[in-house]
């Protein structure tokens, strides 16, 4: 009697069916599914006729798991062997098709005791292979066990010492085989929490400020934030021969401020001429390329703010060398323009590397009382009160105001228009977890001098290395793209022929290349970097990826921030101004979101807004329109209520045109 049906292999895997037609070198079968497949003589291992098909295979596995391994491997052959020895070896006499399949199967089943060597044939692996192998296998299983049992104790609220100390690298670049991120993504998988989320439930991270934190500082501060111990030991050279300016020299500055980059100077000189000064701190004259500081600070690129903190280029010891401190003599690139003081016209100019007596860090604080236009352009009589009484410096700030509104004029008329200066600015003082935000006018007269006199002094050391033949670094715009490059070019926004970021070589690192090529220029010496030195075009590379990337940081944490802010008002209506389309932002913080379903509105149009709701994590906010008002103080509605509806967040705009500080 024929046998018709039969077990084949296919791909790896037994399968049994019925043969429909033999044709010799192949046949026609069919599955138990129904399917018909043609299979090759070749691949058939056993032909039956009973059980069916389905039954055999079912049999036959469950078969299959009886069979001793161990006992198999000890009496197999050691050399190459047909998986028919083994059946009867192990059933004797007339096996049952289940059990010669269950054999095949469980041989084949086993590559740790067996390897294929042919159809039906195999070879038992060395004892010492074997033990290695099966060591191998406990320990996946133990680690698997070990797995879950992380994973439980996280969907229970439960933090394991395992997890707590790999937080960091769970947030970034995460190991996907390591035992913490196998056990963290399955208990996300069953919680259906992020990982972000997760570890803030179980208590691996204080709250989402240390998840902002902690993902940019694995990023870029892998070994720490910490410099190396030698840089400690860092001593300045002694600079006694530069000559000592006559000048008594002051910064403006917030409050926070540590590393004092620039400072300004008046002399009153004869003839109705003064000479106006800035400043600018010099590292350059202690860090030459390549060397160990100058190595960190290209790692680094720039200090890294965000709202009560920063992280330094520069180590503490080379910044008290060189920050311009109130009541030192310390080294310093200096521009003197003289001018008169009528005319406010430029009679000459030269820069010098020389050393200045620092005789104030004024604050902003200190300024708030004569911040404005009408006090520092009153000249009052003799015996009328003075507006500027009690402010230090008040003749310099006098002639630096009328002079920064001459150049000013100037940029404006090379622009072609005048620069808006509607944007606020906004000052962060954090106390713990309390925030306070502070708006600041941008259009402030003592941040407009120091802004002027810095875009003063970019574009004139600009040109001075361009006038050498020296390679800078420089910044332009042309059309509204800012770029970077090594050769002069026009910024059109802010009206200057060139322009060459020089004014913060402590906190920059383009600031302090420019400062090694300017003080090269300036003393007569072999520049650093000659032009067209490849080296100049990785820095401008490597500066401009650092630097979007702690922008974009700092973004981050001032968003978190603002939040921050929101949470702590008992009110959460807030005063809002239109910036563009469904664009809003806080009238007293720098919070953007977006409110779908106003009416169409002018940029500057301030409105009521309900904030709904917020999520300091993804950082985003729903928010619902009140009304629109008529001014910033007017609670009159002037337009149709808007219809409420949820917002996703939406970035901080770029700021203006203004490239300085």
């Amino acid at each position: 009697m024929s046998q018709h049906h039969l077990l084949f292999e296919e791909a790896g895997q037994f399968k049994t069916g019925t043969i429909l037609q033999d044709a010799g070198a192949s046949l026609q079968v069919e599955l138990p599914t129904g399917k018909r497949v043609k299979v090759k003589q070749g691949n058939v291992m056993l032909r039956f006729d009973a059980p069916g098909p389905a039954e055999m295979l079912a049999e036959a596995l469950q078969e299959a798991e009886n069979i001793d391994i161990d006992f198999l491997w000890e009496v197999a052959p050691q050399e190459e062997f047909d998986y028919q020895l083994l059946v009867d070896e192990y059933y004797g006499e007339k096996p049952s098709v289940v059990q010669q399949t269950a054999m095949l199967m469980r041989l084949h089943g086993m590559p740790v005791y067996f390897y294929r060597k042919g159809r039906g044939r195999y070879r038992p692996a060395q004892p010492d292979t074997l033990k290695a192998a099966l060591a191998a296998i406990e320990r996946k299983r133990l680690q698997e066990e070990e797995i879950r049992q992380l994973a439980a104790d996280l969907e229970a609220g439960r933090l394991p010492p395992v997890i707590a100390g790999h937080v960091p690298d769970l947030l970034v670049g995460a190991d996907k085989q390591s035992v913490a991120w196998r056990a963290l993504d399955l208990a996300c998988q069953q919680t259906g929490l992020s990982p972000e989320r997760l570890l803030l439930k179980v208590g691996a991270l204080p709250g989402a400020r240390a998840v902002h934190e902690q993902r940019f500082l694995r990023s870029h501060f892998p070994g720490g934030t910490g410099f190396p111990a030698a840089l400690a030991q860092f001593q300045p050279p002694a600079l006694d021969h530069l000559p000592e300016s006559p000048v008594e020299a002051f910064s403006i500055d917030d409050s926070s401020t540590t590393e004092i980059d620039d400072c300004l100077s008046v002399q009153w000189l004869d003839d109705g001429l003064a000479r106006i000064g800035v400043h600018i701190a010099a590292p350059a004259l202690g860090i030459h390329p390549a060397d160990a500081v100058d190595q960190v600070a290209r790692e680094r690129m720039t200090t890294v703010y965000s709202p009560g903190a920063k992280i330094t280029m520069l180590p503490e010891s080379v910044v008290r060398s060189f920050s311009l401190d109130e009541g030192t003599v310390r080294p310093a690139l200096s521009l003197y323009l003289d001018i008169n003081v009528e005319t406010l016209q430029i009679a000459n100019e030269f820069s010098q590397v020389d050393r200045i007596r620092v005789a104030r860090n004024i604050r902003h604080d200190e300024l708030e009382p004569f911040d404005t236009e009408a006090q520092l352009e009153a000249r009052p009589a003799p015996g009328e009160p003075d507006p500027l009484a009690g402010l230090p410096f008040a003749d310099a700030f006098r002639l630096l105001w009328r002079f920064t509104l001459v150049l000013s004029a100037e940029r404006d008329r090379v622009r072609g228009r005048p620069e808006q200066r509607s944007r606020t600015d906004f000052t962060f003082r954090i106390d713990g977890e309390h925030v306070d935000i502070i708006p600041r006018r941008r259009d402030a007269p003592f941040d407009r001098i120091v802004a002027e006199m810095a875009i003063l002094a970019n574009s004139r050391w600009g040109r001075l290395l361009a006038d050498h033949a020296v390679s800078g670094l420089y910044r332009s715009q042309n059309f509204g793209r800012v770029k970077m490059s090594t050769h002069p070019a026009i910024h059109q926004g802010l009206g200057v022929p060139q322009y060459a970021w020089s004014t913060s070589p402590l906190r920059r690192y383009v600031d302090l290349i420019n400062q090694m090529q300017l003080v090269a220029v300036l003393e007569a010496e072999v520049p650093p970097f000659t032009m067209n030195d490849t080296s100049l075009y990785a820095i401008v590379s490597a500066f401009e990826a650092r630097y979007g990337t702690v922008g974009e940081y700092q973004q981050t944490m001032e968003r978190y921030w603002c939040l921050r802010w929101v949470a702590q008002q008992p009110e959460k209506r807030f005063q809002a101004v239109a910036i563009r389309d469904e664009t809003v932002r806080l009238a007293d913080a720098p919070l953007y979101f977006q409110v779908t379903g106003l009416p169409p509105m002018s940029a500057g149009q301030p409105l009521l807004v309900d904030l709904l709701e917020w999520d300091e994590l993804d950082l985003t906010v729903q928010a619902r329109a009140v009304r629109l008002l008529a001014d910033p103080h007017d609670s009159d509605p002037v337009g149709a209520e808007a219809a409420p509806g949820p917002d996703a967040g939406s970035p901080q705009p770029a700021v203006d045109s203004i490239d300085t500080e």
